[in-house]
């Protein structure tokens, strides 16, 4: 059902949020739940504390201030009351649920070995809400075919965190997968899709079943260490397309090159403004240097929505989407 997030929260956060406009809820992407400080949401790239009568302010003063008890609750919800399974999660310092839907921790490291063991008294929260939106990516895919349109050109995704990475990948991997009978170039055969959905944020996956449409010919591996996935679909799974979110250890570089002279695409995404940044990486820059990626999609968030640059594998520009044109047209650079 539509905002079934809502539930995630212990009740008095939950009223106060059903309180917000239908159109804002709509559009909400981050809730920070803070153990005696001001409750705060992220839209559209907006920051607002929350006040105890449900609307939104800048003043921390006025805000609404989780209690322990809402803490406690929000802990025991969004680990199924079973605290005790989720140990792997608690040492990455986050739990994603079903529905795709990220939450982010805080509070104090127990280390062991010179690593983090786990959280424990966590007391902080960032709800990333999982939405899809179907038809992101009919701009941009054309400019990852191939000529003769049945190949995939290895592709690499750049942004800074929330600004719609993971979203464009689950409806490439939903277009891809399904392929299309008509458009302005003629009709594209679907292709095998493998996810690597390390975070389960790409697909949502619950007991293996993907929350979110990402096509018809896609296999996924749920919650598998990026690197390791890739392998073990390149040996078992013959996808004709990889995807994976936020790749940048040397171990997934050496996977893509893998993949890649399988003869397998690769379209992933990685954190960051620029290209230029991702040749001082250990590992995207030997793929950089080496030129593995033949299309490179640069999305920049602005007060008007998402804007697309897309940059061939010599990093010369082919493409600049405004959010205007997405819907209405497009502009060559």
């Amino acid at each position: 059902m539509a905002n079934d997030w809502l539930l995630l929260f212990p009740e008095k956060v939950r009223v106060l949020l059903n309180g917000l406009p239908v159109p804002l809820l709509a559009k909400v992407e981050e809730i920070r739940v803070r153990e005696g400080r001001p409750l705060e949401i992220n839209y559209s790239g907006h920051y607002h504390f929350l006040t105890v009568s449900g609307s939104l302010t800048q003043n921390p003063g006025e805000a609404y201030k989780p209690s322990r008890e809402d803490t406690h609750r929000l802990l025991d919800l969004i680990s199924n009351h079973s605290l005790y399974t989720m140990e792997e999660e608690l040492r990455k310092g986050f739990i994603t649920i079903p529905g795709g839907h990220r939450i982010g921790l805080s509070g104090r490291t127990v280390l062991s070995g010179g690593g983090v063991e786990h959280l424990r008294d966590i007391t902080g929260f960032n709800v990333r809400i999982a939405r899809e939106i179907p038809g992101i990516a009919d701009s941009v895919l054309p400019y990852l075919l191939e000529r003769g349109r049945q190949r995939i050109m290895h592709t690499l995704i750049l942004s800074p965190p929330q600004h719609g990475k993971t979203t464009l990948l689950r409806d490439l991997a939903r277009q891809i997968s399904a392929g299309s009978r008509e458009g302005r170039e003629g009709s594209r055969a679907g292709l095998k899709v493998g996810i690597v959905d390390e975070r389960s944020e790409i697909a949502g996956s619950r007991r293996g079943i993907p929350a979110f449409d990402v096509g018809p010919r896609t296999d996924i591996l749920d919650g598998c260490p990026k690197a390791e996935g890739m392998m073990m679909m390149i040996r078992s799974l013959s996808p004709d397309v990889l995807i994976a979110d936020e790749i940048g250890r040397l171990e997934d570089a050496e996977a893509v090159t893998e993949a890649l002279h399988a003869g397998i695409s690769v379209v992933a995404s990685a954190h960051g403004k620029e290209v230029a940044e991702l040749a001082r990486r250990p590992g995207l820059g030997g793929l950089l240097e080496h030129r593995m990626f033949e299309r490179y999609v640069i999305l920049h968030r602005t007060e008007a929505g998402l804007t697309f640059r897309i940059l061939d594998g010599q990093k010369r520009a082919l493409l600049l989407i405004s959010p205007e044109e997405r819907l209405g047209g497009e502009r060559h650079a």
